[in-house]
């Protein structure tokens, strides 16, 4: 079942593991973008709230609460509980979505890291430069910080919707530079606009901090002790006086991210198995404990949260500071007002001309060596629908605002909102009606992406079908034991009959802990190459993946025609065992753990291996193929 509760495709299943995952990014911009409505949903409701009643309004989200234990506690407003308590376990997440970029994601690359650090520092400094200046010499220019960070989840749920059609590619470009001001936000929230300071707290919070690095550091994996670390750490920032948001970034950026490793899903698999041999509570613990530390404790800590940021904690926030009493004296004034023009110009003009602007001068900077993985089109309109600032800049503006200039401060980022929209419609619209060859370099320009393919595919080593010239490569990690590499094979058949600009690459990856016959086929597979039958033996071990002793090899072998004494002699010499765990070890290097898997053009395939899916992958390989050979000549020229 998917997790939807609807029935599993059947190209999408894995050997060991019973179903494919999909990326964490995929997984992130998918929740991203689904809680967007809510969010939207949240906004609506408050300011139906604020304006059918303003003075219950403010009381209800002014309620004092506290804890104390004796003598001791912790007192604050709702408002405030939301803002600087629920909204920790936001930057939590944020913090996670930069450790996992930065561990596994496209910052994975440090040299990739530049063009988001750039883009988000230009997408900045520009719209505050815009809110300096329309507010020069004012009281409001301490707001400058309202102006500068984009809110991911509606910005990308908006671009769902204004920039139908548009490549995951803007998605993810989109995402990396948002996290870098997110980031940003909290630091001028922590260095600006904090209160009166107690040196003796903000050391203890720090203090407790460096625990959690060390535990960290050292491989301590207990979230029962990092849960209370971050607690205490919360209390000794909230007692400091700067916001203690800033706790949840930086826990969050602790969480290591990396992928599971066939070792430790190999031994999640065998604790699993004497389980069920043996079902004791014993080896149910050791089962579901090799299962949870299989998995990154960044994966496990965003499965956990990011719904409940996304869904509850995110909408809940703009619930309680998105509400505004609006009037038509109330429209003319603030529309009038340095602080709703500074940040309503700062977003909508600021950040398209400071992301762009950012882009194309490390481009032109760097020769072309360091440049968007989109095209320009793309790159425009992400910049402009980052001009979306709404949950960082609430939270600033409670912070630096209040009475009349924070409604104004609102009612700016709001109307920020709708232009922004507003803009990136026309602006994918117009890309939209370009011819498809230019259509298709402006959104994906010419940049490659990063290659996850950790060895390279060798026509002299690899088994290959297809020319060895093809723009588009195929490889898939296979075993042959594997049933849904068998049923994958139709598939690649009718893949390779339709595409001649197509190769097609085979490497092993037996899973023996599943497959008892996989090895040994594999082996049968390279003793035949060794007489120049590859291939023919390759179709004959898939037709037959019930039949895979040594007995049914050397059958096959005569069936094909082979030189049957040395078949064996090689089979008994197993003379492909050096190929065969080269092609494991190369897997292991490209965190594959289950079979089939499939890389297109270096790239990591996710998803379903229909022939609809894959066909639809191939051909925009190709297309991205096509736009490299063509920027080729010009940037040699």
């Amino acid at each position: 079942m998917t997790e939807s509760g609807f029935p599993a495709s059947p190209f999408s299943l894995r050997t060991v593991w019973a179903r494919s995952r999909e990326t964490p990014l995929r997984q992130f911009l998918r929740t991203e973008t689904g809680s967007s409505a809510v969010l939207l949903a949240a906004t609506l409701g408050a300011l139906a709230w604020a304006n059918m009643d303003s003075s219950g309004y403010a009381a209800t989200w002014q309620t004092e609460l506290s804890i104390r234990v004796g003598t001791t506690g912790l007192a604050d407003s709702l408002h405030g509980w939301v803002n600087s308590g629920l909204m920790t376990f936001f930057f939590l997440v944020v913090g996670l979505e930069a450790r996992r970029e930065f561990d596994m994601g496209e910052l994975r690359e440090r040299r990739r890291l530049a063009l988001p650090l750039v883009v988000g520092l230009g997408g900045m400094i520009a719209p505050i430069a815009i809110y300096l200046a329309v507010n020069t010499g004012r009281a409001s220019a301490y707001g400058w910080g309202t102006a500068m960070s984009t809110d991911t989840a509606f910005a990308l749920g908006l671009l769902a919707l204004v920039g139908q059609g548009v490549p995951d590619r803007v998605r993810t470009y989109l995402l990396t530079f948002a996290i870098v001001d997110d980031v940003a936000g909290i630091v001028v929230i922590a260095l600006v606009y904090s209160g009166r300071i107690r040196l003796m707290a903000l050391g203890v919070g720090l203090a407790i901090l460096g625990v959690v690095t060390v535990a960290r550091g050292r491989g301590f994996r207990n979230g029962l002790t990092y849960l209370l670390l971050g607690m205490a750490a919360w209390i000794a920032f909230f007692k400091s006086g700067v916001d203690p948001v800033v706790v949840g970034l930086v826990m969050g950026m602790l969480a290591l991210a990396y992928p599971a490793s066939r070792g430790d899903l190999e031994q999640a698999s065998e604790s699993f198995r004497l389980f069920r041999e043996q079902p004791m509570p014993e080896l149910a613990r050791n089962a579901r404990e090799s299962v949870r530390t299989a998995i990154s404790p960044n994966d496990r800590l965003q499965q956990l949260f990011h719904p409940w940021t996304s869904y509850l904690i995110v909408p809940l926030f703009a619930l309680a500071n998105a509400g505004i009493p609006v009037s038509g004296s109330f429209l003319a004034r603030a529309f009038t007002s340095p602080v709703t023009l500074g940040i309503l110009f700062g977003y909508v003009a600021g950040k398209p001309v400071g992301t762009v602007g950012a882009a194309w001068l490390l481009a032109r900077i760097s020769h072309g060596r360091i440049r968007p993985p989109v095209g320009w089109a793309a790159v425009a309109g992400a910049g402009s629908i980052a001009g979306i600032g709404l949950i960082v800049s609430l939270l600033i503006a409670s912070l630096a605002f209040d009475g009349t200039q924070l409604a104004e401060a609102k009612l700016g980022v709001l109307a920020a909102a709708v232009c922004a929209s507003a803009l990136t419609w026309i602006v994918f619209r117009v890309t939209a009606m370009l011819p498809k060859r230019l259509r298709l370099r402006a959104l994906l320009g010419t940049a490659e992406t990063i290659v996850d393919l950790a060895v390279p595919v060798d026509p002299e080593r690899d088994h290959v079908r297809g020319p060895d010239k093809a723009p588009v490569t195929l490889v898939e990690y296979a075993d042959f034991e594997c049933p849904y590499c068998g049923q994958a094979e139709a598939v690649i058949r009718e893949l390779l009959a339709d595409s001649g600009d197509l190769r097609y690459v085979w490497r092993h990856l037996p899973l023996t802990d599943v497959h008892p016959h996989a090895l040994l086929a594999a082996e049968g597979a390279e003793a035949a190459a060794r007489q120049g039958m590859f291939w023919e033996m390759h179709d004959q071990l898939l037709n037959h993946q019930g039949a895979l002793t040594a007995k049914d090899l050397i059958q096959y072998a005569g069936e094909l025609g082979l030189d049957a004494e040395q078949f064996i002699r090689d089979l008994r010499k197993r003379v492909g065992d050096a190929r065969i765990a080269a092609d494991v070890d190369s897997a292991d290097l490209s965190g594959v753990s289950g079979t089939p898997t499939f890389f297109i053009n270096g790239k990591r395939h996710h998803g379903a291996y229909d022939i609809s899916t894959l066909s639809e992958s191939v051909r925009a390989a190709r297309a991205r193929a096509l736009i490299g050979s063509r920027a080729q000549p010009r940037r040699a020229s």
